[in-house]
């Protein structure tokens, strides 16, 4: 295979390879309709016909249906081949980019096949020149790498399409909530037939397992979407069946309209959009739960892991969402030849209501979760490591906190912003390295009231007045927050990022300085 040369970087769009993705990726739904007219057919055939024939046309009718079926990880597939392709194009042309205004400043001439020599009146240049040179082929190469990986996987494909696309595994699956560590071993074991296999025929064990790398759970959780929107759907006609629905069930309406509003919008988020988006989970039970990367964690240098506070769930995930990918357009920014991805990891009952928020049973909940998700990003990422950081918003901070302090969280850096609190008095208490525990709070944000009360105080005051609780009316003084040491206060050890008004959503508002000091922390600025 001949390596990609100068120009052919330069002309390079990346753009293309996202659209082209995108396309084999919406193939899935022409091959879902006619998956269901077969089992349609079959049904009638069955009802209408019997017999020896007739037992031959349903077996040759459902072998058809299981082909079309086994398709459709192959489709999504090789959307994310593309898509990762893309990404990696995208770093290498920014490091070209970067390497040509170098020489520019040095007074030192690139030719269009990528030649360089000194410019003119610069013969003593030599260092500039290699420098250079050292930058253009180091971009070059990236671009190499990025083509050759993605031709490899699409030739493995096309074998597999001549081959078979799938092979049952041998028994045994690790169980749920295994450690990360031994479900990337069991995986690693698998053929990429075996794989295939597991991903069509049981989608809700690969799509759930931390430690299965996230191009796998991607594909099986995008299967699971019609069935899960069925399950939103079925609920709501359980619940209009109610005559009259009364007060209780017009509550729960509400609350699945809102749920398949969100999933409707997370949806479309899937098949569209720059970065490409990975789900990595997704129950619309309760409030519901899902887990999305911008970009694939798996092949990035950076990762930053968000998990959003109270009220959060299924039906404003897309908005949560959006908060991940302002920070990740950030990092973008400050370093385009990096390749940065985001999560949003909303694994958890979030608290709907002060009286809820007032406790911190729903975090210490979450924290295995949250320590074993991070432990399956460091299992399942390719080449050297990636520096990842936890971001907790609010209510969120104190799961971040919590799971740190109690079971130990697979991290570089922890943010807090918003705090209420982190389960914590002292930042040496989380875990992660010297200095790399950074915290920030808006002036106008309302979390700075929340004051601690004393036992007594505080079942009365959840009792009687919920927000005179959690703001800890009429204590106003001091650093304790309801959770423990203010840590955006420099007495408790981290470090303080400025953050303009905004109140408590307005973190990353576009010009507020704590979204670029998020960005930084995530790129270890």
């Amino acid at each position: 295979m001949t390596a990609i040369g100068y120009r052919q970087l330069w002309a390079a769009d990346p753009g293309g390879w996202r659209v082209a993705g995108a396309a084999w990726a919406g193939l899935t739904g022409p091959v879902d309709r006619r998956a269901g007219e077969l089992a349609g057919a079959a049904g009638r055939l069955r009802g209408d016909w019997s017999g020896a024939a007739a037992t031959a046309a349903d077996v040759r009718l459902g072998g058809l249906r299981g082909e079309l079926t086994s398709v459709t990880p192959a489709l999504i597939e090789a959307d994310q081949v593309l898509a990762e392709l893309a990404g990696r194009l995208a770093v290498a042309k920014a490091r070209l980019t970067e390497a040509v205004t170098r020489a520019d400043a040095a007074g030192v001439v690139v030719d269009r096949s990528g030649g360089v020599r000194a410019g003119p009146g610069r013969p003593g240049a030599a260092e500039a020149v290699a420098g250079v040179a050292a930058a253009l082929r180091a971009a070059l190469d990236g671009a190499d790498v990025a083509d050759r990986a993605a031709a490899d996987r699409l030739d493995e494909l096309a074998r597999a399409a001549r081959s078979g696309w799938a092979s049952p595994p041998p028994p045994g699956r690790p169980a749920s909530g295994a450690a990360p560590e031994l479900v990337r071993a069991w995986w690693s074991g698998l053929t990429p037939a075996q794989r295939r296999w597991l991903v069509g025929h049981e989608p809700a064990v690969v799509g759930g397992l931390d430690g299965v790398p996230a191009a796998a759970r991607d594909q099986a959780n995008r299967l699971l979407l019609g069935a899960r929107r069925a399950e939103l759907l079925a609920e709501r006609r359980g619940l209009l069946a109610r005559v009259p629905p009364g007060p209780v069930a017009s509550l729960r309406l509400r609350a699945v309209a809102a749920k398949l509003a969100g999933l409707d919008a997370l949806t479309e988020r899937l098949a569209a959009g720059d970065p490409r988006a990975y789900l990595l989970g997704l129950d619309p039970a309760g409030e519901g739960r899902v887990v999305v990367a911008l970009g694939d964690p798996d092949h990035a240098d950076r990762v930053l892991t968000y998990v959003p506070g109270m009220t959060a769930g299924l039906d404003d995930a897309p908005g949560e969402l959006g908060r991940a990918a302002r920070v990740l357009e950030r990092c973008a920014a400050l370093a385009p030849h990096e390749r940065s991805a985001a999560v949003l990891w909303l694994d958890y009952d979030a608290p709907d209501f002060l009286t809820e928020a007032a406790s911190a049973a729903q975090a210490r909940d979450a924290g295995g979760a949250l320590h074993r998700f991070q432990e399956g990003l460091r299992a399942s990422h390719e080449g050297p490591p990636a520096r990842q950081t936890v971001l907790g918003h609010s209510y969120g901070s104190l799961v971040v906190g919590v799971a740190a302090r109690e079971h130990g969280l697979a991290a570089d850096a922890l943010m807090f912003v918003g705090s209420p609190g982190v389960g914590a008095t002292h930042a040496a208490e989380l875990g992660v390295p010297p200095g790399q525990v950074w915290a920030s709070s808006a002036p106008d944000d309302v979390i700075r009231l929340a004051r601690p009360v004393d036992e007594v105080g505080r079942r009365a005051l959840l009792g009687a007045a919920p927000l005179a609780a959690v703001l800890g009316w009429p204590d106003r003084t001091g650093h304790e927050l309801w959770f423990g040491h203010d840590p955006a206060d420099p007495g408790f050890g981290g470090r303080v990022f400025p953050s303009g008004r905004g109140g408590h959503a307005g973190y990353w508002d576009p010009g507020n300085p704590a979204l670029d000091g998020m960005a930084r922390v995530v790129l270890g600025r």
